[in-house]
């Protein structure tokens, strides 16, 4: 195609012809003796294009942060080799490749690497021709069924500071049976005047759910927690929770307890939303104009589920565990108390064990630090089986991780974590699993220190059994607050990571690679396979697009 500025040139110069072709002159010849003469200025020469400049290679220490753990360093140059050793790894993007979440054109980052192959997993994982949970800047596939914020936006989703969708305008005239009425969000004025008038009824769960129970949809109609709600009683009555499409459940701001959804051992949660109408947790502040903010976080627990899949961590008088999470031997099988609550264990001797299912979830503004090391998250795993189905769901501003996974070997997809105040992505105690299309974006500020898109494997006990081994593809972590890198990996975990995207801001690196034990090769984490320690050797990273230190 003819350049603009060379089709203006065309246009003159035929002008100036017909121009002179109209005075007389049926061709243009040259001045002859006595004529006026006629300088002819020659247009400077086009300037040799010089294209983007190629930025200078991010030195080892850059890329990657050594720590020392218990004497042990995996030094920044190990690192940077160990990274070097995959294939069509990109170790120094740099420019505007991502507008927030999303790459700002449909062409790879990177050469992508087909992940079934590369993962021997053609069950869970699907093939993929891109790298990044998102193909490209129309991709629709966390549309809808997320919501939007400060730290990541999304093709047609709403704001999570909006209050969710009731319906009807008008309240509820009762509440379902084996529910307790706690009336209505009116509000009156000391005189008794009505100053809000109405337009939803609290309908609260049982604190203990020992029968299934179903939450329809009801125009007009918020379900409320209080305190511990708990679905089933481990050991003694198994339940199902299952909740409809579009349902809002609200944590009750009206007193001081940490409230928290739980699902125990044998019992299950059957919350199937759509890409339409999404299931909603969040808190009571969200249910008014303006009762949230996007910094808003910790205002209730979370939701956990427990199951009777393996574990590495074993409580006192039970385990230990086994490679094949059997606890050949034990007089107890392996199992822990979960996180954040008190008595409630999780764990067991069946990898295929079912808690139940989450699909098109929101998960807002949760997040309690009891203790150090007791917190409460957004969604809490501890030991859920393969049986366990989790996909796309969003945790938002949870005040510590977004996702917390203890053990088991429940599988995710298509899983988005927006403003934890922690980690996005924390997983430990020998979870065994693969995830694919997941999203890690951090708050720009105000989370903590150490605050990781995925942080793997921080027990400190580098050959507890069953080992954590997990495989990360299609993935995108934007990392914006203050954590030092956007990976952090220790504990003698067993991973993999495949076309997947990597950014951070300026003075972070990408990589934090950690042994807590050994020596020379044989320092855990990174040491050679060993099949009688169920290891499979070092880290592996491939069709990685690192965007480090940002550039």
């Amino acid at each position: 195609m003819v350049s603009f500025s060379r089709r203006s040139q065309i246009l003159l110069a035929s002008s100036a012809a017909f121009l002179l072709a109209s005075c007389g002159a049926d061709d243009v010849a040259s001045p002859g003796a006595g004529s006026i003469p006629i300088t002819i200025n020659q247009p400077a020469p086009t300037p040799t294009p010089t294209g983007t400049a190629t930025p200078t290679a991010l030195t080892a220490a850059q890329f990657a942060l050594a720590t020392t753990q218990s004497g042990v360093t995996i030094t920044a140059d190990e690192q940077l080799a160990l990274v070097n050793t995959g294939q069509n790894n990109n170790l120094n993007g740099f420019g505007t490749t991502l507008n927030g979440v999303y790459p700002v054109n449909g062409t790879s980052l990177t050469t992508a690497s087909n992940p079934q192959t590369v993962l021997g997993n053609t069950g869970f994982i699907q093939n993929t021709s891109f790298v990044g949970a998102l193909s490209g800047p129309n991709d629709n596939a966390f549309s809808g069924w997320t919501c939007n914020s400060s730290s990541a936006t999304f093709l047609n989703s709403g704001s999570c500071t909006a209050v969710p969708s009731i319906g009807a305008g008008t309240p509820a005239a009762s509440c379902p049976t084996g529910l307790n009425d706690d009336g209505t969000n009116e509000v009156r004025n000391s005189a008794g005047a009505v100053t809000t008038a109405a337009t939803f009824r609290y309908c609260r769960l049982p604190s203990v759910i020992s029968a299934d129970l179903t939450l329809a949809k009801i125009p007009g109609l918020v379900y409320r927690f209080r305190g511990l709600t708990e679905v089933g009683v481990d050991g003694t009555s198994d339940a199902t929770l299952t909740i409809q499409p579009g349902v809002v459940l609200a944590a009750d701001s009206t007193e001081t307890s940490n409230d928290v959804v739980l699902v125990n051992r044998g019992s299950k949660i059957n919350a199937v939303g759509t890409a339409d109408a999404p299931i909603i947790f969040t808190a009571q502040q969200n249910l008014v104009n303006n009762g949230v903010s996007d910094s808003s976080q910790g205002l209730w627990g979370g939701v956990i589920l427990l199951g009777r899949a393996p574990t590495a961590v074993c409580a006192t008088g039970t385990g230990p565990n086994t490679a094949d999470g059997a606890s050949t031997g034990a007089t107890t099988p392996c199992q822990q108390q979960i996180e954040g609550v008190s008595g409630r264990q999780y764990g067991g001797t069946n990898a295929a064990d079912s808690s139940g299912t989450m699909q098109y979830v929101q998960i807002r503004y949760t997040g309690i630090a009891i203790s150090e090391g007791n917190e409460l998250q957004g969604l809490t795993l501890g030991g859920t089986g393969s049986g366990t189905t989790i996909d796309h769901v969003q945790s938002h501003n949870s005040a510590d991780d977004g996702i917390e996974i203890f053990g088991g070997a429940t599988n995710l997809r298509y899983f988005v974590v927006t403003g934890a105040d922690d980690d996005g992505f924390d997983v430990d105690n020998g979870w065994r699993g693969f995830m694919q299309f997941i999203i890690a974006a951090q708050k720009a500020g105000g989370s903590t220190a150490d605050s990781f898109a995925t942080e793997i494997d921080s027990n400190g006990a580098e050959d507890l059994l069953p080992r954590t081994y997990g495989r990360y593809a299609n993935f995108t972590f934007v990392q914006t607050a203050s954590a030092p890198a956007a990976i952090r990996l220790r504990g003698g975990a067993d991973f993999a990571f495949v076309n997947g995207i990597v950014k951070t801001a300026a003075n972070q690196a990408c990589v934090n690679i950690i042994a807590g034990a050994g020596t020379g090769a044989d320092r855990t984490t990174i040491r050679p396979a060993n099949s009688a320690l169920q290891d499979v050797g070092p880290p592996t990273f491939n069709s990685i697009y690192f965007q480090c230190q940002g550039r």
